[in-house]
């Protein structure tokens, strides 16, 4: 059997585990504690690529490479906590998506949402917005392998759907914590409720990538040749 064949199969086997791990949850919570069985389904999310992330050869270039991203992804966010949804985090984690590929997009978006919260506070949030930043990364670093990252008004257009996204994952935490009873109505006033705010996100995003997608991925590009990061 081949490596790449291993692989695989130890992707197959991770897939059927959690999805049995669904099942029980489904059949022991009896469709009830939509929460719990929410956190369920984040963890088995999350978890996957974490495992993917520490079982990866890496180089020390790589690493301290990943950990000045995370950084940059927590500064611009922190300094602006004050002002709602305004914030360069999204920024950060579709320009280095771009260059660093899916896996490493997903951890990195995720890290960014995990450190940035020790300065802000943890909570049940947490989860949420690991997973909507890590997909965020994770989606944005498919588009490595085609031409559209090329195209600055495709990824404008990305990173201002991307704001309405990220707050509609947070939106559905808020209903499944706090909505009683859920209904297909609950959700979609959940998601009408903040739709200012995700507004304000989808612009930023928008904004900034107008202004400085091309110089930073330049940049980006620029760095990961010269210091050959990803070999």
């Amino acid at each position: 059997m081949t490596v790449q064949q291993g692989h695989w199969r130890g992707r197959l086997s991770l897939a059927v585990g959690i999805m049995a791990i669904l099942l029980i949850m489904m059949l022991l919570l009896k469709g009830q504690h939509y929460l719990w069985f929410s956190f369920g389904c984040l963890a088995c999310s999350i978890l996957p690529a974490y495992w993917r992330f520490e079982h990866q050869q890496m180089g020390t270039r790589l690493l301290v490479f990943l950990a000045v991203i995370v950084a940059l992804g927590v500064l611009g966010r922190v300094p602006l906590a004050a002002i709602p949804n305004i914030q360069f985090t999204s920024f950060v984690v579709i320009v280095s998506a771009v260059s660093l590929g899916p896996e490493l997009g997903f951890v990195s978006g995720s890290m960014m949402a995990l450190v940035s919260n020790l300065f802000l506070g943890q909570g049940p949030w947490t989860p949420w917005q690991m997973l909507a930043w890590g997909l965020m990364g994770l989606l944005t670093g498919l588009l490595q392998r085609g031409h559209l990252k090329d195209q600055l008004w495709v990824m404008v257009i990305w990173g201002a759907l991307w704001g309405f996204w990220y707050g509609w994952i947070l939106d559905l935490w808020y209903a499944l914590a706090y909505v009683r009873p859920l209904r297909p109505a609950s959700f979609l006033l959940a998601f009408a409720s903040s739709a200012v705010f995700d507004g304000l996100h989808a612009a930023t995003n928008a904004i900034s990538l107008l202004l400085l997608y091309r110089p930073w991925r330049k940049l980006m590009d620029r760095l990961m040749i010269k210091y050959k990061i990803l070999g």
